[in-house]
């Protein structure tokens, strides 16, 4: 009797296996064939899953986004303040912080390889980032995409600082900070939201 295989099962295990190929040896430098003999297949069927190394990489991106949601929703679904889901996203981070890293190095890589014009066209990308800052900012309880942006380009950013200064970088210090000032800032928005309904 023939082998029934989950064929979407089967593509994520092979993406889980090739975010540590790509993280070593570079998106540029490793080759289709180069992944398929790593992963002991064939490259027909690296293909039959993949058509190109591109179309690979975009769906291990929405894959890894995928996972990281499925891990740290639970924490932030309990979480009573904007605050508190701040908070638990930086200790997240600062718990898989070299995992952030590689994944940023390499989406730069990967950016760097393409350019900016090809990266903009890219409508699979720019359609996955999109619902990824939209279920992101839902599980924060923030309506306003652009905090998401803020918050996720300060971890980028404290990633990349991390290299050089992590002495006197901490994520918990940090996280409690951005939630008091993005609490601070909405409070002040608010209260002059209501000043403003009063008058009129």
């Amino acid at each position: 009797m023939p082998k029934i295989v989950d064929r979407d099962l089967y593509r994520k295990e092979l993406l889980g296996k090739c975010f540590d190929l790509f993280a070593s040896k570079g998106y540029a430098s490793i080759t289709m064939r180069e992944i398929a003999q790593k992963l002991g297949v064939s490259t027909g069927t690296l293909y039959h899953y993949f058509p190109s190394k591109e179309a690979m990489f975009v769906q291990l991106f929405e894959e890894r986004y995928r996972q990281t949601i499925a891990s740290i929703a639970p924490a932030l679904e309990k979480a009573k303040t904007l605050a508190e889901r701040i908070e638990i996203v930086f200790d997240f981070v600062a718990r898989n912080e070299e995992y952030f890293l590689k994944q940023l190095l390499l989406d730069i890589e990967f950016y760097q390889q393409q350019g900016r014009e090809k990266m903009q066209q890219n409508k699979a990308l720019q359609q996955l980032t999109e619902r990824a800052l939209a279920e992101f900012a839902k599980l924060l309880g923030i309506q306003d995409p652009k905090f998401v942006i803020y918050i996720s380009s300060l971890i980028d950013g404290l990633v990349l600082a991390r290299l050089y200064t992590d002495e006197i970088i901490s994520w918990s210090e940090q996280g409690a900070l951005l939630g008091k000032m993005i609490t601070a800032y909405l409070e002040q928005q608010k209260d002059y939201a209501d000043k403003t309904t009063i008058s009129k």
